[in-house]
């Protein structure tokens, strides 16, 4: 990802970008955990607004997270085709694959599993996000035995959160930790929901940032002047070619399998949660009920087949059209995700304070006025810049491509889902007040150890 960010973009303020979002993120997280502790559906967004904002806002918020999680699942299809498969078929095969076979290949299996919600089971994800954590610090500190290396201050200097662009390294600082409020899931199951909630929260955030401002501050410095020409001509092979340099070229390759294998593994588990919301939306009406029906034992298959059709068409669209895996696909999927969960924090962080404007719930000015204000006014700002830094962020000329699509999708999307939400309060006024009322295990977001696995690496 921060190899084809700079690229893109030639900003280098990727590391402190990543410490920005880290700082924003805990300043968010302060009211979002307190309002979970007095609402159900923990962990979903549309849920916290329909309380918080009203419900019409609360529908317009689960079609715009249906379609950031989308942008999240789809853009790992390209990031295995082109990142992995590719370059690997060409290693120890001598064939040039493809990237689309490799992609159709995992769709297939994502697709037959995904039908009967067969999933990874927890422990198998937690070791592969070890795993692979554990690869990133190790291939970062070989890369920092290079002859000649040194750290460079460009990568972290503030001045790069207030020059020019500095809205699209927030929204790429982002990707990086799409998952972390999935911690609110687990208050109910918490003994002291108040205490370690709120510390694992905070953990998992300072962890990720660590980890992965070390690795983007490693990788740049290692390229010296010529980072960003590097980036675009290397790609997503930037990260290993700098690591094979110190521990060769079959070291690296077994960083490539372990990524390939966690892509799967994400591809699987967003789909399946992607499926599962979907599902749950179907069957509290905010979607149609077709998507609200599932299996004997309980699978939402037909959630999961218009999950399957939906990526199938992705792909074919892409093949056909010949565009880039890695940038239009890949890239600027993460992005477009990245940019969602931007909006949507913002959404819920105001939310946080109608919420608690109502009914304090015993809860400090701290948690329920003065931090969540705080997050909405840096959010704002922050969304300001990403939306009018786009072309930057997408490389692309201004009012052209995605920098003009995706906004507007998420307008449009947003925007049908409160007028859905309106015809069902006159319509269907019981599914109406059942709007952000349900379980909260079927309605929350993809779990952060999907999103760790997808989006988490440094290439």
């Amino acid at each position: 990802m921060v190899s084809t960010a700079l690229a893109v973009t030639g900003l280098l303020g990727v590391p402190i970008a990543i410490i920005a979002v880290a700082t924003i993120l805990m300043i968010f997280v302060v009211g979002y955990l307190a309002m979970a502790r007095h609402i159900p559906n923990a962990g979903a967004f549309y849920a916290y607004v329909a309380h918080g904002i009203g419900r019409p806002f609360g529908v317009g918020t689960s079609w715009l997270a249906l379609a950031t999680y989308n942008a999240f699942q789809l853009c790992c299809y390209g990031g295995f085709g082109a990142a992995i498969a590719v370059p690997l078929a060409q290693q120890w095969f001598g064939i040039d694959l493809p990237w689309f076979m490799a992609a159709f290949a995992v769709w297939l299996l994502v697709a037959v599993l995904g039908a009967n919600e067969i999933s990874l089971s927890e422990k198998v994800l937690v070791v592969l996000v070890v795993a692979e954590t554990i690869l990133v610090v190790l291939y970062s500190a070989a890369i920092m035995a290079t002859p000649g290396f040194g750290f460079t201050g460009a990568a972290v200097a503030p001045s790069n959160l207030w020059a020019p662009g500095a809205g699209t390294l927030i929204v790429i600082g982002m990707t990086a930790f799409a998952g972390v409020e999935q911690s609110a899931v687990y208050i109910e199951e918490s003994k002291n929901p108040r205490r370690t909630i709120p510390v694992a929260t905070y953990a998992t955030i300072a962890t990720i940032a660590a980890v992965y401002v070390f690795a983007a501050w490693v990788q740049i410095s290692a390229g010296g002047a010529q980072i960003i020409d590097r980036a675009a001509a290397e790609g997503a092979d930037l990260f290993f070619n700098q690591t094979a340099v110190v521990l060769g070229a079959a070291v690296v390759d077994v960083g490539h399998v372990l990524l390939g294998t966690s892509l799967i593994a994400a591809l699987l588990a967003f789909h399946n949660a992607v499926a599962r919301y979907t599902f749950a939306l179907g069957r509290e009406g905010v979607l149609p009920r077709v998507f609200g029906r599932c299996t004997r034992k309980g699978a939402p298959r037909n959630a999961s087949l218009a999950q399957t059709g939906l990526a199938f068409g992705v792909l074919v669209l892409y093949a056909v059209a010949g565009w880039d895996p890695l940038v239009q696909l890949f890239y600027w999927g993460s992005t477009s995700g990245g940019l969602g969960v931007l909006l949507l924090i913002t959404a819920t962080s105001i939310a946080v304070i109608g919420f608690f404007a109502r009914d304090t719930h015993g809860e400090t000015l701290w948690h329920r006025l003065f931090a969540p204000l705080l997050a909405v006014v840096i959010l704002l700002g922050v969304s300001w810049l990403a939306v009018t830094n786009l072309p930057t962020l997408f490389g692309v000329e201004a009012g052209t491509g995605p920098a003009k699509v995706v906004p507007v999708a998420f307008l449009i999307i947003f925007a049908a889902g409160i007028c859905w939400g309106l015809i069902l309060r006159r319509a269907r006024p019981g599914v109406y007040e059942g709007i952000g009322r349900g379980t909260r295990s079927a309605v929350a977001a993809p779990s952060g150890l999907s999103a760790i696995l997808s989006e988490r690496h440094p290439s």
